[in-house]
This record gives C-alpha cells, sequence and structure tokens, in this order.
C-alpha cells in the first residue's frame, strides 16, 4: 500500500507542479498546437486554441515513470517485468504520438504521420511486448502475459497455442494483442478533442484497471495458494497496481492545466500512451474483453467514427452525425465544451465502475 500511495503522490506532484517549466521549455522550442482551418473542420471555435503548448503528454509521462519507481523503492520492493512492460507499451507509443506532433508543429499542417505508418510504428512497439509478456516465466512458471483470450480471466478454451499449435498460435497470439493495442490507442486519440476529455476519462479507466490489479494482489494464487477459491494467477499484480496508480496520478495532476480552457495539450503523444498503458493493463491482468466496458468512453469516440463512415458509404453521402467523433457533434448541436467534458466523465465514471462490478461479481461466484 505505501508503495501505491507514493507513487500516486509524487507522479502527481511531478505533473502538478512541473507543468509550468516544461511550458516554458514548450513555448521556447515553438511546440504549438496546430488546429484545422474552417476550410478542413466545420467547427471554426476551435482556431483559437491555436498556437497553445502541445505534446504535454510527455509531463505525465515522465511523472509516471519517475513516481512508479520512487514508489516501489519507498515500498521496499524491486521494479518487475510486468510493470516495465507497461511502461515500455506507454513509451513506445508515446514516442509514435510524440513523431507524429512534432511532425504537426514543424511543417504547421494538422497532417502528421500517415494512418499506415503510424500503425506500423505501434507494431514495431507491440511485437517485442507480446513477445516478452509470454516469455520468461518465473519460478512458478507465470509469464506476465498468458496465451487465452480473457475476460476477467483467462478463458481456457479460447487457448491460441492450444487451438492452433505453437507456430500458428504465436502468429494468433500477436495479431490479438496487436488488434488490441491498434484499436485502444487510436480510440483513445480520437477521444482527445476537447480540453480534458481524454485525461479526465484516462483516470476512470486507468484507475478502474489498478483496482482490479490490487484486488488480484489480495487475492493471489501465489500468495494464497491454489485452493484459495478464485484465486487469480496474474503476475505481478502489486507492481500493475503501482504503475497504475502512478500514471492515474499523472493525469490528475496533468488535468490540472488541461481543465477547460486548456493551457496545455496532450497531443497525440499524450493519447497513444494513454491507450498503451490501457492496452497493457488489459492484457496483463487478463481481462482483455472487459476493455470494452471499462474503456467504453473511448469506444465510442471510435465507433462513431465507424458508423459515420459506414453510414455516409450505404447512404450515398448522407451523414448520421453531424460531426464525428461523437463529441463533436454535440458541439455542433450547440452544446457548450466544458458540458460534454463533464457529462463523458461522468459515463466513463459509470462504466468504469460498472466494468469493476461485474469483476468483483465474477469473483463472488467463485468464492
Amino acid at each position: 500500500m505505501r508503495s501505491l500511495l507514493m507513487a500516486t503522490a509524487i507522479s502527481l506532484a511531478f505533473s502538478l507542479f512541473l507543468t509550468p517549466v516544461f511550458l516554458k521549455i514548450f513555448r521556447r522550442l515553438g511546440w504549438g498546437q496546430v488546429i484545422r482551418t474552417p476550410e478542413d473542420i466545420a467547427n471554426p471555435s476551435h482556431s483559437a486554441k491555436r498556437g497553445t503548448p502541445t505534446m504535454g503528454g510527455v509531463i505525465f509521462i515522465v511523472g509516471t515513470i519517475v513516481g512508479y519507481f520512487a514508489g516501489v523503492l519507498f515500498g521496499g520492493s524491486t521494479p518487475a517485468l510486468s510493470a516495465i512492460l507497461v511502461l515500455w507499451l506507454m513509451v513506445g507509443f508515446g514516442v509514435v504520438g510524440f513523431i507524429d506532433d512534432y511532425m504537426k508543429v514543424r511543417s504547421q499542417r494538422s497532417l502528421g504521420l500517415s494512418g499506415w505508418r503510424k500503425i506500423i510504428g505501434q507494431l514495431l512497439v507491440l511485437i517485442p511486448f507480446g513477445i516478452v509478456a509470454l516469455s520468461f516465466p518465473n519460478r512458478y512458471g507465470q509469464t506476465p502475459a498468458s496465451g487465452s483470450v480473457s475476460l476477467f480471466r483467462d478463458i481456457p478454451w479460447l487457448n491460441f497455442f492450444l487451438i492452433a499449435g505453437p507456430i500458428l498460435g504465436w502468429i494468433l497470439y500477436l495479431i490479438w494483442i496487436s488488434v488490441i493495442g491498434v484499436a485502444t490507442s487510436n480510440s483513445v486519440n480520437l477521444t482527445d478533442g476537447l480540453d480534458g476529455l481524454a485525461a479526465g476519462s484516462g483516470v476512470f479507466v486507468v484507475g478502474a484497471y489498478g483496482l482490479i490489479a490490487f484486488w488480484q494482489f489480495k487475492q493471489s494464487c501465489i500468495a494464497y495458494g491454489t485452493e484459495l477459491a478464485g484465486c487469480y494467477d496474474v503476475r505481478e499484480p502489486l507492481n500493475l497496481a503501482t504503475v497504475a496508480a502512478a500514471f492515474a496520478g499523472g493525469l490528475v495532476g496533468f488535468l490540472w492545466w488541461n481543465a477547460p480552457k486548456a493551457k496545455v495539450f496532450m497531443g497525440d503523444t499524450g493519447s497513444m500512451a494513454i491507450g498503451g498503458v490501457v492496452t497493457a493493463m488489459a492484457i496483463l491482468t487478463r481481462t482483455e474483453l472487459l476493455l470494452l466496458v471499462i474503456a467504453g468512453v473511448f469506444i465510442i469516440s471510435s465507433g462513431s467514427v465507424i458508423l459515420q463512415r459506414l453510414y455516409f458509404k450505404v447512404t450515398r453521402g448522407k451523414r448520421l452525425f453531424l460531426m464525428s467523433p461523437f463529441h463533436h457533434h454535440l458541439e455542433m448541436r450547440g452544446w457548450p465544451e466544458v458540458t460534454i467534458v463533464v457529462r463523458l466523465w461522468i459515463i466513463a465514471g459509470l462504466l468504469a465502475v460498472s466494468a469493476v462490478g461485474l469483476f468483483y461479481v465474477d469473483w463472488l461466484t467463485h468464492s
């Protein structure tokens, strides 16, 4: 518990008190947000945000790293492979987003990496993550991830290696985690369109994963033996809870400066990093399908874009929404930005609480 509290406190303090320092550096470097012009977007009011410092995701990425290692050391333990994998996906996706942001800032255009180049960058981070996560078992034979699809825990009959054999099993497993990672990170990226929306929603989502990981630690098969009904065979759950706590704390500190009217934007650097952490936590806590509920507010954004495109093609030019993602549709309907953000935060919180509740109900059925 000490490691959780220390990780949260240090990461929060880092983002909260050091953001002004980062902003001075960002301004000197000319890292100002590029906003699409009224010719490109049907909501020209966003042009007022042009020039706001961007790439703020760097702040809570660094804060998370500092907070996690400080928390682990203060708690008297050592860094664990599972948590390092979360940090790997956070930093790796953050770098992909940073390259995209930097290209936009340098060219002063809203176009950075193309869609396929962004996906290739994500895959270059995801594939090593997947290989390491299913390798290097500890003395109990546990690896950070498993070869099974999971909901509240692994689903035994959905094990890629039992279904398809060792070689094809590895291919299916890597495709599965790649789909999760690319879909999640791009969903968060689409949600990052209003001040504080992605950061505030990310606090609820990652916070829920922190609670799940901590409960898995309290009900660990390793700590209490397999005779404990409903125990979890998750590797290093306390470290997963610690890194989730550090990340949530960093997001809260960043949100102080990112809430409307934002003094800094996280950019693709931050939204991709959030997607990386959510992806890693879903895979390593063995709750991959539960991600659809926990991160439901992000699914709303990506789902609205998909529906918009499908409807446009089927109806030959008609639109289902005034604009997608869905939060921009609400803007076009005349909703104030703050109202949209707060209500979507409420939805994010309700979905996160519902997912944790479902997780707990599953434990009750096994205990």
